[in-house]
């Protein structure tokens, strides 16, 4: 076996999931899906610089036959049917996971990728505690004695695994000297200790799959599929798979990615922080009038990010796949009555809005929220478990629409710089201290703010953007100064030791990323160096 594992025991019962045949199947899917999955990343590099050149994407004229075909996905499983609320959070550490999976939620989206720091140590306890809950023995007991179990009184969430995108490598297996995918790594582990057990228990290895930028990565993963089921003896399309349609490549191939995974599809997701990042990131060096307003100013009825949410619902209904809603990110303060009041009243909102645009369900970030979320798909739906049989034949999205960025209200401030600075700074420390999940200024937040936030410092910085509240122009100095500015006040609210062991790295680090000349493509892959 030429796989290596350079830490073979990062928590107790690691041996339990580093089995000599679980290491085996990773390195076979990695011998085998590896090298294609390297043309793939090549392939959105060259397909970004030819977009730069243009400012130009559109539906591809190769794949109208697809987009005009009369078909459908594989009809969703029983324990899919009805997914109107999706509880989202990492499933490492175990308190975490029975909390989603005891939180009322249809659905528990476990996340191994934007809401999990990919330490090897978190990597590995996440697929012991899916495999746990999927045999019914997890369990925690806190240091101060208090015991968290699985209720029995009421169904568990189902779980629907998000394993890392592609571009994510794991530096702790090494398969002929290089380091894993660590897309295959996730799906690998989990797949092998967990589907069988799945199958018994009614439901089945189900899947969220992120950042992908063309149905050419969706075909990858149907690869994947058909293989890991044939190896395991289980039936092809066992496995369903939803889509999160977080970059704006990808919006333009919905169809195409639905129908490369037609016989795993389950459906399609609005994953809309994420794709505000990829719209600045794929057009970063497009011209002022990609230039985003400040990040807490762009809403989701701005009409290119209302063209997305309705072309997605009715491409999912027409192939009769489920459409599901984004991340309500605001979350309850318990000890602030206020705040908690305003939370709910944002995600009612937001959530009234998915489920009357033709929704059939959506994702919030805190327990508290799900009775909320719940109550209004019940609203809508009723006795139906969902609503794919509301089409939609009235929406029509043209390209043009999906990339009018300059219609979005709002400004480019100071103060949305700063803030951008902060919670870039702040996010990626808590990061680096092995917590991908983090609650800043009320907001639940994952790499996708953090994301968009040095994204759009960066984008300000080329497209010397000025500042509407100080008149300012916004340079490389500007930026340097109200960083340290930000820096020294993360100081003063985190303590010394918390100060230099993570936020001066993370504050070097965003340093690092706005300033450069080159953008960096994902925040997360130099974090990634700099942890365990």
């Amino acid at each position: 076996m030429a796989i290596t594992v350079t830490d073979p025991l990062p928590i107790n019962r690691a041996e339990e999931i580093l089995t000599p045949k679980a290491l085996a199947f990773v390195e076979e899917l990695h011998n085998r899906f590896a090298g294609t999955r390297n043309e793939l990343l090549a392939a959105r590099s060259a397909k970004r610089q030819r977009v730069a050149d243009t400012g130009k994407l559109d539906f591809l004229p190769e794949t109208q036959d697809v987009r005009d075909g009369d078909w459908k996905v594989a009809p969703a499983p029983a324990a899919l049917q009805d997914r109107r609320v999706e509880m989202t959070g990492p499933a490492s550490p175990a308190k975490m996971a029975i909390n989603a999976l005891n939180s009322g939620a249809k659905v528990w989206l476990a996340d191994l990728e934007d809401a999990s720091t990919p330490t090897w140590g978190n990597v590995i306890d996440a697929i012991l505690n899916l495999r746990d809950a999927a045999q019914g023995t997890l369990s925690f007991t806190s240091d101060e004695g208090k015991e968290y179990k699985l209720r029995t009184d009421a169904p568990l969430a189902v779980v629907v695994a998000r394993p890392r995108g592609w571009h994510m490598q794991e530096k702790h297996l090494l398969i002929n000297g290089e380091p894993a995918v660590g897309a295959l790594v996730d799906f690998g582990l989990h797949f092998f200790h967990v589907a069988k057990q799945l199958v018994l228990n009614g439901q089945g290895p189900y899947y969220y799959l992120p950042k992908m930028e063309s149905h050419l990565e969706a075909r990858l993963w149907n690869d994947v599929f058909v293989f890991a089921q044939d190896f395991l003896g289980l039936h092809q399309g066992t496995i369903r798979a939803t889509v999160l349609i977080e970059t704006i490549p990808a919006a333009f191939e919905m169809d195409e990615i639905l129908y490369e995974l037609r016989d795993h599809a389950s459906g399609l997701n609005a994953g809309r922080w994420d794709y505000l990042f990829s719209i600045i990131k794929y057009f970063r060096d497009a011209g002022e009038e990609f230039v985003l307003p400040d990040r807490a100013s762009v809403a989701m009825t701005a009409p290119f990010m209302r063209a997305y949410t309705e072309l997605l619902v009715k491409t999912c209904h027409r192939r009769g796949a489920f459409a599901m809603g984004g991340m309500a990110a605001v979350i309850p303060n318990r000890r602030h009555p206020e705040v908690t009041a305003a939370a709910f009243e944002k995600v009612r909102a937001d959530k009234t809005r998915e489920a009357n645009d033709g929704f059939d369900g959506s994702w919030v970030a805190h327990p508290d929220l799900v009775s909320t979320c719940r109550e209004v798909f019940d609203s809508v739906l009723g006795d139906k478990p969902n609503q794919v049989d509301r089409q939609r034949p009235e929406v029509s999205v043209t390209a043009a629409e999906l990339l009018d960025v300059s219609s979005a209200e709002g400004q480019v401030t100071e103060a949305g710089l700063r803030l951008n600075l902060y919670v870039a700074v702040a996010y990626t420390a808590v990061w680096l201290s092995g917590n991908g999940a983090v609650a800043i200024h009320n907001l639940m937040e994952d790499a996708a703010t953090a994301e968009i936030s040095r994204s759009q410092v960066w984008q300000q910085i080329r497209n010397k953007s000025v500042l509407a509240d100080t008149g300012n122009t916004v340079t490389k100095d500007l930026v340097e100064r109200i960083l340290g500015e930000e820096t020294e006040r993360l100081r003063t609210e985190v303590g010394d030791e918390a100060f230099s062991r993570y936020y001066q790295p993370a504050s070097d680090l965003i340093a690092d990323i706005c300033l450069s000349d080159g953008y960096t493509d994902f925040l997360t892959t130099p974090a990634y160096e700099l942890v365990g």
